[in-house]
């Protein structure tokens, strides 16, 4: 790049700089810039487009088209040039605009009369903000070095647009981060919360994109680069109780780290009249715009290290993010673009709701948060670049739509309704000690759903009888190595002496799918939710089982204890899990442990399979919980973390219903307990059907008690179930509707 235009680019950056600091409007501002630009770089024509919403561009100030075309001149995302550049992220540089695919011609411009175009996405962090624009009569292409000039230029006018800039004095531009911005997704876990944002990795804000000085620039870019050489190595020599892929994770920072193209790239930047922590993002954006367009899965995984490795870089640079010790605000609701469960479990129960751009309604995080019992909402696109720490949050997970900085009407709307959950809790505190009996005296035993020692405080408060499910995995899957049978057996013991004597029924191990052990090496299945997990790990690994088993004897210590399998799909699973908990069982006497003093051994029902096998399964088992949450994706063929099907079907169809029935009339012949366990337990209308259909144990988090007893304690489950056959009966495809009309004519609210 010749010397000359470098610094042709600094003065420009240099009187950009300059105009910024002046006190003027955001209009004037604009104006100011576009012809500094156009004279810069000697062409007749400069505009800046910038988004009036996410699909709409907006001209917002130009040297050289006709004045009257600002703030009129509209477009839609992908149409035009300026439209093109905008949905592809990448630079439209033509000698002859007119014969170009997707050329949309703006009369109220004037520009028919210039040729070549030149147009550069604004933008920051992967995120578009308009296209700076340059357009001269002469039929030309802009070189490569105008282009890197104009690249740098619109690197700086995305940081001005995100410190909002260009805000007020007519520019008919919002401030962002300040309007109330509504984003849907999906729930991970039902409640609503109002609360403030805490950011798990703050947005990282660069309030100095324009350097003075390009030599101590690069001096505090090569430093903080060092700094990041030796987190790196670090990490690399505290690597040894971790997996090889991790390993490989940390060598891929190291490369990047020492990448002298890299540091290359970005001193070019400081040259250009860029502060270090500008040039880091300038070339981060790129990196995430070849991410976004990456095809070959192993290219996107080196693009996304260099990506969490540019943040890191930032946070060195600026001084901000995690490690600056941000404090909490008041009813904080953590927002995330994705977070592990080891990470989330430091924040502990102080959190009152999380937010997650990615993850899933299976993932560790939607774990813990069933088991805090707090609202989770996950796949909240944008949600990272939309809020900033301590906007005003409202989170409903029932109706799967978080509100960020809501305005009063919607707040006041929110507010009613956690008044009226409010009322609804102190109805269920005044029932607690009673039975879920129902009017015809039918009696249902309500139990918990557990998975962390902070869940069983909650067991006297809720009412639950005891925990229908203690979830295992959780313990596995916050730790980077396999924890000791010493440790597990003191927890067990532990949730025991919690339980106070009541029954909690512990769930082997449960992972694969989508909950993968750090310190296990990942298998890639196509299908993992139908692939191998849960018991079949168990059974292929019995060493984790047996460990696991006589950890849970051990915990016992002669007190009833209460083991079940999951995702059994076959009788000879649960012979062969059966005979390891019988192997653990003679060697703990062996040993001469004490051993329980009552033993139950079941086996989760959660595919379909199950159902249908011999009569000796239900006599050799000793009791049956119904998973509801897989068994309902299997018997449907309804992948439960596709958004696409995973609502299609209602856990209310008759179907479905048919097969539950089914499975309960062969464990009343075979004398066989039966529970169903699952999120559609703990939802009152679902409750109510399953009781009036025979099931007399149900499983669900805690919250849920309360609505669910508070029902069940005001119908006549004998009249439910002549409703329900009376739908059946008629060929309804989903007998809710029917259910829902009976509770509503007699009064009953579902909760």
């Amino acid at each position: 790049m010749e010397d000359g235009f470098e610094t042709d680019s600094r003065k420009l950056l240099g009187r950009l700089r300059d105009t910024m600091a002046e006190d003027s409007g955001g209009q004037t501002r604009l104006d100011k810039i576009v012809e500094l630009i156009a004279h810069s770089m000697q062409t007749e024509v400069c505009s800046i487009y910038l988004f009036r919403d996410a699909e709409t561009l907006e001209l917002c100030a130009t040297e050289g088209l006709e004045p009257g075309a600002v703030h009129q001149t509209r477009m839609r995302l992908g149409e035009g040039l300026v439209g093109r550049v905008a949905r592809k992220r990448r630079t439209i540089n033509t000698a002859n605009a007119p014969a170009e695919r997707g050329f949309r011609y703006m009369p109220e411009t004037g520009e028919e009369r210039y040729s070549s175009f030149c147009g550069v996405p604004i933008q920051r962090l992967g995120e578009s903000l308009g296209v700076l624009v340059v357009q001269s009569k002469d039929a030309r292409e802009y070189t490569a070095d105008e282009i890197y000039a104009l690249e740098v230029v619109a690197m700086v006018l995305a940081e001005m647009t995100e410190l909002g800039a260009f805000v007020g004095e007519g520019a008919a531009l919002s401030a962002r981060h300040q309007q109330p911005v509504l984003i849907r997704g999906t729930v991970g876990q039902e409640g609503v919360v109002e609360g403030r944002v805490f950011l798990h990795e703050p947005r990282v804000v660069v309030t100095n994109p324009i350097a003075d000085d390009p030599a101590a620039e690069k001096v505090r870019l090569n430093d903080a680069i060092e700094r990041l050489r030796v987190t790196v190595d670090d990490l690399l020599e505290n690597s040894g109780s971790v997996e090889a892929e991790q390993v490989q994770v940390f060598e891929a920072y190291r490369m990047f780290a020492n990448s002298r193209s890299w540091l290359r790239r970005m001193e070019e930047d400081i040259d250009n009249g860029l502060t270090a922590e500008a040039a880091v993002e300038k070339e981060q954006s790129l990196a995430r715009n070849r991410l976004n367009a990456a095809a070959d899965p192993y290219l996107r995984e080196r693009l996304h290290d260099l990506d969490d490795l540019s943040n890191r870089l930032l946070r060195i640079l600026t001084g901000q993010g995690r490690e600056t010790g941000a404090e909490m605000p008041e009813n904080p609701v953590l927002v995330a673009r994705n977070i592990g469960p080891g990470e989330l479990l430091e924040y502990g129960k102080t959190i009152r709701g999380i937010v997650l751009e990615e993850g899933s309604v299976g993932s560790h995080a939607a774990v813990v948060a069933r088991a805090w019992a707090i609202p989770l909402m996950v796949r909240c696109a944008r949600i990272t670049q939309e809020a900033l720490n301590g906007d005003p949050i409202l989170v409903d997970a029932e109706q799967g739509v978080v509100h960020l900085r809501p305005d009063e009407v919607v707040h006041n709307a929110f507010r009613d309704k956690l008044a009226m959950k409010n009322r609804a809790q102190e109805r269920y505190a005044s029932i607690r000690d009673l039975p879920a009996e129902s009017r015809c005296g039918a009696v249902v035993s309500l139990h918990m759903n557990a998975g962390l020692m902070a869940d069983l405080p909650s067991l006297p408060s809720s009412g639950a009888e005891g925990v229908g499910l203690f979830r295992t995995e959780l313990q596995f899957l916050i730790r980077n190595k396999m924890p000791r049978r010493a440790e597990l057996s003191a927890l067990y013991a532990r949730v025991m002496d919690a339980a106070g004597g009541k029954r909690v029924a512990f769930r082997t191990l449960d992972i694969g799918s989508d909950k993968v052990l750090p310190y296990m090496k990942p298998n890639d299945e196509p299908n993992p939710a139908l692939g191998w997990r849960a018991i079949r790990v168990g059974l292929d690994k019995p060493g984790i089982l047996r460990m696991q088993l006589q950890a849970l004897i051990r915990a016992a210590n002669g007190r009833p204890l209460t083991v079940m399998f999951p995702f059994i799909a076959q009788l000879e699973e649960f012979r062969a899990a059966r005979a390891e908990f019988d192997k653990a069982m003679e060697r703990e006497r062996i040993l001469g442990h004490p051993l329980p003093a009552t033993v139950e051994v079941g086996a989760m029902l959660e595919t379909p399979s199950l159902g249908y096998a011999p009569d000796v399964f239900y006599d050799e088992v000793d009791f049956l919980s119904i998973g509801g949450n897989d068994l309902k994706q299997f018997f449907f063929a309804a992948d439960r973390e596709n958004e696409l099907v995973r609502r299609r079907y209602d856990t209310l169809n008759v179907s479905f219903l048919s097969f539950v029935q089914q499975v309960i009339e062969r464990c009343i012949a075979h004398g066989t307990p039966l529970s169903f366990c699952g999120e559609d337990a703990g939802r009152p209308i679902e409750a109510v059907c399953f009781a009036a259909m025979g099931l007399r144990t149900l499983s669900m988090r805690p919250a849920s008690i309360g609505p669910v007893k508070h029902l069940l304690r005001r119908v006549n489950l004998a009249d439910v179930r002549a409703v329900i056959d009376e739908a059946r009966a008629r060929g309804d495809q989903s007998v809710r509707q029917a259910v829902m009309d009976h509770l509503r004519d007699g009064g009953f609210a579902a909760g």
